[in-house]
């Protein structure tokens, strides 16, 4: 890859083409979450970027590689929250507590992510139905907590148990749960986040 005289490498972005690009991500994330991913078009993003389509498409090829950065992004934040708070917990149980209570903080505090992680990723018949099957563990979140509860168990702190099935099991809850809220807003998620440690504690802790 060739060098430019100023050092950056030759297709490396500069720092308005980065901001333009993060720009144009966050434009698709707001129509995503409030007009659905069908009714996202390129013009819509343009518009509502306050550039013309030509501009768009110059830093994103298509109105698909656009809306897949945007859900990108969305799981890089999800991801990298989520891993903040679980690095900072003192034992395994600490941190499969923190991964619970992270996984529902984060969609609670940016309910813009979570409808566009559910328009892209699950179908429209109710959002229960994934449109491909395991895309949702993109991030690889169930893989994550299934290291916490290995880790665990190696410590002594857990009962002997599959770690891959129960982090499916605990994710399916938690999703549940989110699912619910989204379409019932007054549902109390603290209080669901309360239930759902319980849940899992009950499920892996030894007796």
């Amino acid at each position: 890859m060739a060098a430019r005289r100023d050092g950056r490498q030759a297709d490396a972005p500069t720092f308005t083409e980065r901001a333009r690009r993060r720009q144009l991500i966050e434009c698709t994330i707001d129509l995503i979450s409030t007009k659905g991913h069908p009714s996202t078009s390129l013009s819509a993003i343009a518009e509502r970027a306050g550039l013309s389509k030509a501009a768009v498409l110059y830093h994103f090829a298509s109105k698909d590689n656009l809306t897949r950065a945007a859900l990108a992004h969305v799981l890089e934040e999800f991801t990298a929250y989520v891993g903040e708070r679980v690095a900072a917990a003192p034992d395994p149980r600490a941190a499969v507590v923190a991964y619970v209570r992270a996984m529902v903080g984060y969609q609670a505090e940016n309910r813009r992510h979570v409808r566009v992680i559910t328009e892209m990723l699950l179908d429209d018949h109710g959002g229960t139905r994934l449109k491909t099957p395991g895309r949702h563990d993109t991030a690889g979140r169930w893989q994550a907590l299934a290291e916490l509860l290995a880790a665990g168990q190696e410590a002594g702190h857990f009962r002997p148990f599959d770690p891959a099935t129960v982090s499916l099991a605990v994710g399916g809850a938690i999703d549940g749960v989110i699912s619910h809220w989204l379409a019932h807003p007054d549902l109390d998620l603290n209080a669901a986040a309360d239930e759902l440690v319980t849940f899992t504690l009950h499920a892996i802790d030894r007796s």
